[in-house]
């Protein structure tokens, strides 16, 4: 029951990072073609493409991808709750989903900012890699470094970013 209870969550949770982060390259305008954006648009283009043909677009946000990371959200928590035996509140599942969906979006982003802020120390010229981790994080790190501009060389606009994902995180409580 637990090897059940892993591998749902797994599974689920690995393709809803990957949905997650189509979202956000499509709001972040990063590069379309970069081999990170390629790889989220064909693992995701099966579900995303016939939801799109029901949901539009709205500005930078595409909607249908949006619905795809609720019910993948949602859908996780269904069947758990199905293989574990709980009883289908739907109320809490739909709450649960969409907080679980808001909770790895942020889960996403520590690690993102985590990875840029790595890189940073040891990349030299241009690599695909960190150029979309930029293109992903400036829009969270920019308005913060506009508030504490670097001290002497170091940036703590990642250091207040991770601090605050964390404690949103903790308000969530999922």
């Amino acid at each position: 029951m637990e090897l059940m209870q892993f591998l749902i969550t797994i599974l689920f949770e690995l393709f809803l990072m990957v949905v997650i982060l189509r979202v956000w390259l499509q709001a972040a305008r990063a590069d379309f073609y970069n081999p990170v954006s390629q790889f989220v648009v064909k693992a995701t283009n099966p579900l995303v493409l016939p939801l799109r043909k029901v949901i539009p677009m709205v500005g930078v946000w595409d909607l249908a991808t949006i619905v795809l990371a609720l019910l993948v959200s949602i859908g996780k928590f269904i069947a758990l709750y199905a293989v574990l035996g709980y009883p289908m509140i739907w109320a809490d599942i739909l709450l649960v989903g969409v907080l679980s969906a808001i909770s790895q979006f942020l889960q996403l982003l520590f690690w993102i900012v985590i990875i840029r802020a790595l890189l940073s120390w040891f990349a030299q010229g241009y690599n695909p890699m960190q150029a979309i981790l930029v293109q992903l994080t400036e829009p969270f790190l920019a308005p913060i470094r506009r508030i504490i501009p670097p001290i002497g060389g170091l940036d703590l606009s990642v250091l207040v970013l991770v601090i605050g994902i964390q404690a949103l995180r903790i308000l969530i409580g999922v």
